[in-house]
């Protein structure tokens, strides 16, 4: 794959700003998919382990993972899912005048947990196995999802069983995993409080503070970024909201250690692992910080991304999220969306979202239940 890309980083700075909505979020859901799939072969590798394999200069194009080139993980999957519950939230409020936004994205979470093949064992909850992104086949795939989600949302499926109420508030483990960031990039695309809604929405999956602080962080960035802010700033401004929430300390520490870094450190394999192995969420959510802020173009970002001993497919999504959302659909090339899986499914929902289409197959489409 060749090197140059004809998106440099001095051509795209403030191109949010002259792009339409469309081509925001499809870069941001495109951006995040394509570092997803380029990072998922290397997931499970050490650097020395991706260099013996792809070369020095580590995994460039995709290479085969789960079957095929530009395969799709739980990271792209629960992705589209929180984006599948908060329009459902939307066409609820819309045709009811009244929703819970957490318990639409906690049943959103619960449809992805089927796809992992984890249903529901009565009918009395069959509504929940609903709407277009349920039915769509390409989405029924496990692909090593993360144990804490998958035992999280089999307990969420327990209460509902039993009959008995979710509080946010009370813990039911106590992980930090990247889990709960990695998907949080929609939160950004709607006018709600963002950081918060961040937080709860990982919440129903990781307890830890960092763990979800980290992912109401990331939520609240993104949106900045889509209303014009460069990428400095947005850090700035989101980590002030962060320094107003309890036991932020461990977020705060990896987000200074990756703008520090980056302001001093070279480019390279070497310096991103001295932020962790992003496993965890504000490991994760540093890398990506970093890799970002070092972005020379779109590709440049997520190779040095994916490129490390850790959770690849994770940093590499994140960064291709913040990536996409400052750059745009046009700084992805081609040549990576051309074998990209969930390529359709992506431009089909970002269009009903953009839409706002209220009518009764719309509403059939994200059912408001």
């Amino acid at each position: 794959m060749e090197e140059d890309t004809d998106f440099k980083k001095s051509d795209l700075k403030n191109m949010n700003l002259k792009m339409d909505r469309s081509d925001i979020l499809l870069g941001c859901l495109f951006g995040g998919a394509v570092g997803d799939s380029l990072g998922a072969p290397v997931e499970f590798l050490s650097l020395s382990e991706i260099r013996n394999k792809f070369g020095n200069d580590g995994i460039q194009s995709y290479a085969p993972s789960y079957g095929r080139l530009g395969a799709a993980t739980d990271d792209t999957q629960m992705t589209l899912f929180t984006l599948e519950g908060l329009i459902r939230a939307r066409n609820r409020a819309t045709d009811r005048g009244i929703v819970s936004v957490v318990d639409c994205v906690r049943f959103a979470y619960i449809r992805w947990l089927g796809t992992q093949g984890i249903i529901f064992p009565d009918s009395d909850h069959e509504w929940i196995y609903s709407g277009w992104l349920w039915k769509q086949k390409q989405m029924h795939s496990p692909r090593a999802p993360g144990n804490t989600c998958l035992s999280a949302l089999q307990y969420h499926l327990s209460l509902m069983q039993r009959k008995e109420e979710f509080i946010l508030e009370e813990p039911i483990n106590d992980s930090k995993g990247c889990g709960g960031v990695m998907r949080m990039a929609p939160v950004g695309f709607f006018p709600i409080e963002r950081f918060d809604f961040g937080c709860d929405f990982a919440r129903l999956t990781h307890s830890h503070p960092s763990g979800y602080l980290a992912a109401g962080f990331f939520a609240h960035l993104i949106g900045e970024i889509i209303e014009g802010s460069e990428l400095p700033a947005a850090i700035e401004s989101v980590r002030k909201i962060l320094l107003s929430h309890e036991k932020h300390q461990e977020v705060l520490a990896a987000v200074d250690k990756a703008v520090d870094l980056a302001a001093v450190g070279d480019a390279n394999p070497e310096t991103v692992e001295k932020l962790g192995g992003g496993w965890v969420a504000e490991e994760a959510l540093a890398i990506s910080l970093f890799c970002a802020l070092k972005a020379e173009d779109f590709v440049h970002g997520v190779r040095l991304a994916v490129n490390h001993s850790g959770d690849s497919d994770s940093t590499g999504s994140i960064t291709g999220n913040i990536l996409g959302t400052m750059w745009g659909r046009q700084a992805i090339p081609d040549e990576f969306l051309q074998e990209l899986e969930l390529r359709d499914i992506i431009e089909e929902i970002v269009k009903d979202l953009i839409v706002d289409d209220f009518s009764d197959a719309a509403m059939d489409k994200y059912p408001p239940n």
